[in-house]
């Protein structure tokens, strides 16, 4: 039985945001207002600014915004924050070591935020490469962090990653 989805594109008329007193997203969208509002990416690896899909605090989706830029300044901005923080994901700067130990790969790593160590069973699974050089690694418990391009990690970390994949 084939389901029927409506995409609703929003234009800047139909959405408003701002953030409340404790932080959470708060608007108008096609002219009623929401208490609270849930914000997601469609794409997250390819389109960080665009296809954003906006949803009330039941996770039912009242549209999509095709480009943040499109917003007035406030609703951007707001908009911008809230998937810095849900999107978080720090850059590795540098690649320690990648064991297999006991069945998990273990990776020790520097990131731009500080030093890092990630677990995980197989590698299959836990690496992602969304484009050209790019890598997300994500571990056991769900952390992740990104290598943007590994090519351009200095010689040992190629090293390191030129032996497992």
């Amino acid at each position: 039985m084939a389901e029927h989805y409506d995409i609703r594109l929003l234009r800047q008329q139909d959405i408003n945001l701002s953030r409340n007193k404790g932080g959470v997203i708060q608007g108008t969208v096609n002219e009623k207002y929401y208490d609270e509002l849930i914000v997601y990416r469609c794409f997250p690896f390819q389109y960080d600014s665009s296809y954003i899909s906006i949803r009330n605090a039941e996770d039912e989706e009242l549209g999509i915004v095709r480009e943040i830029e499109e917003l007035d300044k406030e609703s951007a901005c707001v908009l911008k924050e809230e998937l810095e923080l849900r999107y978080f994901l720090p850059k590795v700067t540098r690649i320690d070591s990648v064991k297999n130990k006991s069945g998990l790969w273990l990776w020790e790593l520097q990131t731009n935020l500080g030093p890092t160590r990630m677990v995980m069973r197989n590698l299959h699974e836990h690496l992602l490469y969304p484009g050209e050089g790019w890598i997300i690694i994500t571990d056991m418990n769900g952390k992740r962090c990104e290598i943007k391009d590994w090519r351009m990690l200095d010689s040992h970390s190629q090293k390191q990653l030129q032996e497992i994949i």
